[in-house]
This record gives C-alpha cells, structure tokens and sequence, in this order.
C-alpha cells in the first residue's frame, strides 16, 4: 500500500498509524492476511464501535454493548437509548471497559429436528419479536484499568484471581514481583489475551500486601479504578512555589470585603472550604446575598502543569478513609481556601432578592475577604433555633453577631428553598450514614448526618450563585460548560409507578411534573420513603455536563451550570474562566483574561464529556469504600457483638429470599430462604409478592417492619445476611 501510494519510508510509521486509527474508528477493517477492505455498509451487518460491559464472570457471563453512536443503533432499534446485549458466547476476547467492534446479529436457530411442528411456530414468532444482539468482531482498544486481585500458585505457574466479578475468573502472570507471597492482594497489568480458549496474560506491577492489613482494601479500589496518588513534579512545583501573601496591588485591584460579615458552613471535617456567605436585609424588605467563591483560577492558569493535572482527575474523590485532591494541598486547604481570619481571593456573585425570592439583579465581582467565622452543620444548625433573647445572651459580641447573621440567612433560604420546591422541585435528600475510622482505617462506630436547615441554607444560595452563572453566560452566548439532567425515560417513570403501586401508594401519570411531586409527598415520613426516593433516583437519568444549556430536571431550572466549587471540581474552574472572560468584555478589571484563556464549543464538549466520566469513576470508587467498610463493621459487630438486632424495613421480595435495609444503619441485607423460621415452612407466593407460612397466618410483604439478628457476613461477596428475631 505504501508503494502504491508512493509514502516514503520516512512516512511509513505514520503510515501504519494513520491505518491503525481508520481501524479504530470502524472506517476501515483488517481481514485475512492483513488486507484491508471498507466496512459493510449494509444496516445490520456494518460494526459498531463502543466500549462493552460485562455483567458477570467467567467465559459464559454476558455483557452489554454500549455504542459510541447511539443514534445509528437507536434508528435500527426504535429505542431512545439502547444498549446492546452480547450474549455470553459472542464476546470473544473482549475483557470488560475494552473499545470493540460489534455487528449485530440474531441468536442461533435452534436444531429444528428436535422440536414438533408446533413448537417450530411458537419458537420463530418469538424470534421475530427479539432484538438484534451483538457479536464481537474486534477488539480494537484495551482498557487501562488495573487487575485487582488475589496471587495464587498452581505448581509452576502463577495466577491472579480479580477481585471485579466483571472480569475472567484469572489471569495467568507473565512476571511475578520477587516480593509476592501466595494469597497477597497484587496489582497487574493486561499483557495479552489471544485466544478465548486459553487465560489472559498479565504482569504484576505492584504488591499491596494481605487483604486484612490496614488500608490495603482502600488501595485495591483506588487501584483498581485508576485513581491518582501523587502528584507529577511539574504540578506540585507549580504548586509549592505559590506565594501565601496577597499582593498589595492585586487587593487594590478588587473589591474590599474585608471588614464586611463573611462566614462560612462546612461538614465538621471539611478541610477545603470553596465558599463563602453573606446576607444582608435590605430597606423596603427583600435580601442582597453575596456568594463568594475561592478564586482558583487566579492561581491555576490554563496550560500550566497543575491545570493539565486538575483537568485529567477532573475532580477530588472522597473516599472512606481518605481525600484525592484535584489541587495539591498548598492550594486546595492552603491559599484557595477560604479560612477564616485571613485574607483570601474571591470571584463573587452578589445577587439582589425581593422578599418573596424573585432575583432582581446580580452583578459579579472579583473580591478580596476575610472569613469572620467557620460554622459546621451541626453549629449553625444549632444557632438557626436558638431564640434571640438566647443568642443575646452570648458573652462574644462577634459570636452573638454572626449568630444573628445566621438567623437572617435562613429567613432568604428558606424563602428560596419554597419557592423552588413550588416550581416543581423534588426534594429528594435524606440522611446519611458514615463510618467513623480510627487512625489504621477500622470501623469504630458511626455517624448520622441529617439533611437539616443548615444544609438547605447552603444549598439553596449555592444553586441561586450556579443558576445567575448560567444565566449570565447562557444570554451572552459564550462557550462554557453547563451542568444538564435531561428529562427521564418515560417507561422508568412506568416502573417506578409500579414499585409504588405495589406498596400500596396511589399514583398518576408520573410524566407530569406534579403527579410527580403528589407522589413525593404522599410517602414523606412513611417507613418506605428511603426506600421510594432512591427508587425515584434509580429511574431518573445520570446528570451529567455539556457544552449546551439543556436545564436540570431534578432541579427544575432551565439554566444551570457549576461555579461554586472549584477547588474540587474541574468544570467550576471552566466556568469560572469563562465568567471572566466575558467580564472581561466590559470591564477593564478582567483584562488580564486573555481570550485563550477559555476553549471554543467544541474544546468545551471535549472537557465536559471527559469530566463526566472522571464523576462517574470517583462516585462508584466512593460508593465502593464506604460499602466495604460497613460491611467490615457489620463483620466485627457479627463477630463481637453476637446476637445483634436491627430494626429494618423489607425493600424487596425474590425466591431466594427477602431483602431488607436497616433502618439505623441505612444499609441492605437480606433473609435468605433457608433462614426463614422452621425451613422449608415459608414459600414465596409471586403473584401476590409476599412470603407465606404454610402452618400460620404469618406472611412477608414489601414495605413491613421487622426486627432482625445479624447472623453471618462475608466480606469477599459483600454479602450480609439477617434472622428473623423471635420467629
């Protein structure tokens, strides 16, 4: 080819890889004897390129095939959003996150000789009614994630079994690290997989150590999802070098809050405080609300090193045990954080309300303040009910000041909060459970946090700061980055009916927007309210970021978008540029934005689809952490606190047993069949959806109360399993 073409042999190795990425993009295919063809253009028959998704282990477990051009799949299928289902069988050597190319076919005829006539006709018509199904055809990039898992010895090989049931039951390992013991947690790396006759080759990159050692299980996630640990010099460099004082002639540049009440309200072991408020009561009646927000992108310049770093994390992750920064620590809990007593930079959003809510105006600033008081929840929350003869009785004028200022604050959120949940708002938040760890990372005890008024007061001018963004960019129509919640899949919402339905709660067309809400309300302080909410939660679509202003379902605003926390999220700090840029436009203050600060439309769609997924990594990696260590601490209650009981709520009826949450510890279980009283006396009756006796009238339904004893834990699976106290 490359003599046809006449490609000198200096061009050839671009040659190969510009052949390579027409592979890649399904635009060319390779064949027998490395010859090269166009791909089948006819509809069903042409691949599809998209990563895949594994649902289970082994070589029959299935997967699903998540296309990058959904819409061609989408014409074929008449579905919205479709996924494709890659029987067992047609996934070849495909390992799950991979890049592949898949055509779609349908599922083997059966031998029509084994069957009757009438069995024929039944099996063509139900094939008829099938969708396509995907097969592999190629693998056309590795996924870089890490293999997690135990080191085993089978007589001269060696092996590692994953810890992700999404991956083959092991890998046999091309290099074993000299260090490793039989039955350590290790780390590998994909080497080759050519056959799906034979194992995946790996290579041992790293030992974690035993399974039971301190913090090893967090290490394995944070492994395993990809997570970064340090920082590249350059990043920290950029970082260390950072002067802590503020220039005389940069605070002259900006507008002086620093005799003015300015606090902050963070959860007790915040470290990072990304914001700031202020509420002032205004002749006539109505509020001025002023939201400071740290000024990160004063010290992070587009193109530096630590820009590059913040943008690939995309955002800090808060595990069980510990914080993955975006920003080096001298930034995120040093010079960018708005702690109190020193002097720090802001990008402000001072917004003007009347005094049923409606904004006014907002105009915005870059500021220089100085945090009078750090509230936690709990404080301010604590403050926001006391009365005001108990707040004057405060010794400490400034203690008694922002003690009132906190007073005053909440009158305009709760003003806010009413008037969104009016506009169709759902108020989906409940409390929360967290794991208390000692210094070597084990559970301790735990902590229930409560979504409260302190809560709702920041929430509520943290999304009134976000929306005045969106807005401000939106009408001036400058690329940025917004935060979107398309509307959801109308046949989820027909479930989720369904789910409510069957525990005795009445519904309507869930579409509408306030059948919605009747719903909501309906259940509110019910036993089965956590367990609707997340429902609901389950069936509405991921939120997301996008270069377009699509609005937030869940919120019910048109305009949206991310300002309010840019020291640990990426986005904000676009946003923030992207602010300043267009304040730039007017104002001789943000001439220092140069108009290569902020990328264009399609740089911005770029940065917003690589920022969703970096979201998306750091909530499952989060979730996983804080699940295996309740399950840990269930394991220590289950073995020294034997005969432990719980009240809990059964979320769900299956088969093979009922399944519960804990109503203290807001964490699932179950009773499995063979632990319900006198064995074999209960059955599951699945029209009814209920467990029955068969020597009384007792029965098990979605929705009930009962008290459980914690019976056995197993932490390998996850699994936690329950007793019905007293029969």
């Amino acid at each position: 080819m490359a003599r046809e073409l006449g490609v000198s042999p200096k061009q050839r190795a671009a040659f190969r890889k510009a052949l390579s990425d027409l592979e890649a993009e399904g635009k060319i295919v390779q064949g027998k004897k490395s010859r090269y063809r166009l791909p089948n253009t006819s509809s069903k028959s042409a691949p599809f390129t998209g990563r895949i998704e594994f649902s289970g282990r082994g070589k029959s477990s299935s997967a699903f095939f998540v296309p990058d051009e959904p819409e061609k799949i989408a014409a074929l299928r008449n579905e919205e959003r479709p996924r494709v289902f890659v029987p067992g069988r047609f996934t070849a050597n495909a390992l799950h996150g991979d890049r592949v190319a898949v055509r779609l076919t349908t599922r083997s005829a059966p031998k029509w000789h084994k069957y009757s006539r009438k069995h024929r006709e039944r099996s063509r018509s139900r094939r008829e009614d099938e969708s396509p199904v995907g097969r592999v055809v190629d693998v056309l990039e590795r996924s870089s994630q890490k293999i997690v898992g135990i080191y085993h010895r089978r007589g001269h090989s060696a092996v590692v079994a994953p810890e992700d049931s999404r991956l083959p039951n092991y890998f046999k390992l091309s290099e074993v690290m000299k260090q490793a013991k039989p039955n350590d947690l290790v780390v590998a790396e994909f080497v080759a997989w050519d056959s799906p006759q034979m194992p995946p080759v790996a290579r041992m990159v790293e030992v974690l150590g035993r399974p039971d050692d301190p913090h090893v299980d967090m290490l394995a996630v944070i492994h395993r999802y990809g997570l970064p640990l340090e920082f590249p010099n350059r990043a920290q460099t950029e970082a260390d070098i950072v002067e802590e004082e503020i220039p005389e002639e940069e605070i002259a540049s900006r507008e002086d809050w620093r005799d003015k009440e300015v606090f902050t309200i963070d959860p007790e072991d915040a470290r990072d405080f990304d914001d700031a408020i202020s509420v002032t009561e205004l002749e006539g009646g109505g509020w001025e609300l002023a939201v400071h927000i740290a000024d990160v992108s004063h010290y992070v310049k587009p193109g530096s090193a630590l820009d590059k770093e913040a943008r690939k994390r995309g955002n800090s992750v808060y595990l069980a045990d510990r914080v993955i920064p975006m920003l080096p620590e001298k930034l995120s809990n040093g010079v960018c954080s708005l702690n109190p007593h020193v002097e720090r930079l802001t990008h402000a959003a001072i917004m003007t309300f009347g005094s049923t809510g409606t904004m006014k105006k907002v105009r915005f600033v870059r500021a220089v303040i100085r945090s009078g008081w750090r509230y936690t929840y709990e404080e301010a929350y604590n403050r926001m009910m006391l009365s005001d003869k108990a707040i004057d009785a405060f010794e400490n004028p400034e203690e008694r000041n922002y003690a009132r200022h906190v007073k005053r604050a909440w009158k305009l959120g709760a003003v806010l909060r009413q008037r969104r949940l009016e506009a169709g708002a759902f108020d989906l938040d409940f409390p929360e459970v967290r794991i208390v760890l000692d210094k070597k990372g084990k559970p301790i005890g735990t902590k229930t946090e409560i979504y409260d008024e302190s809560h709702q007061l920041i929430e509520e001018f943290m999304l009134a700061a976000n929306e005045a963004v969106a807005k401000e960019i939106k009408n001036a129509k400058a690329p940025s980055i917004y935060r979107i919640h398309e509307d959801p899949d109308p046949s989820k919402l027909d479930e989720y009916a369904d789910q409510a339905r069957s525990l005795g709660f009445s519904c309507g067309d869930l579409t509408i927007r306030k059948e919605l809400q009747k719903l909501l309300k309906s259940f509110k302080g019910k036993p089965e309210e956590e367990n609707l909410k997340i429902g609901l939660l389950k069936s509405l679509r991921r939120a997301a970021y996008s270069n377009a202003p699509l609005g937030h379902y869940g919120l019910a605003k048109v305009n949206y978008t991310h300002f309010t926390s840019p020291i640990r999220r990426y986005a904000d700090l676009v946003v923030h540029r992207a602010l300043k840029r267009l304040m730039s436009r007017n104002r001789e203050a943000f001439a220092e934005e140069s108009p290569a600060s902020t990328p264009n439309e399609q740089g911005m769609s770029d940065i917003a689809q690589h920022i969703s997924k970096t979201e998306r990594v750091a909530a499952d990696a989060e979730m996983e952490t804080r699940k295996l260590k309740m399950i840990e601490y269930l394991e220590i209650l289950c073995r020294e606190e034997e005969g432990k009981t719980f009240s809990a709520l059964v979320t769900d009826l299956r088969p093979v047993g009922v399944f519960l949450e804990l109503e203290e510890l807001r964490t699932r279980g179950m009773i499995r069949k063979m632990d319900l009283p006198a064995r074999g006396d209960y059955y599951f009756d699945r029209g009814q959806n209920k467990f029955k006796s068969r020597s009384s009238r007792h029965e098990i339904r979605p929705g009930d109360r009962i008290e459980v004893r914690l019976i056995r834990v197993d932490r390998s699976r996850g699994f936690v399993d329950f007793e019905l106290v007293g029969g």
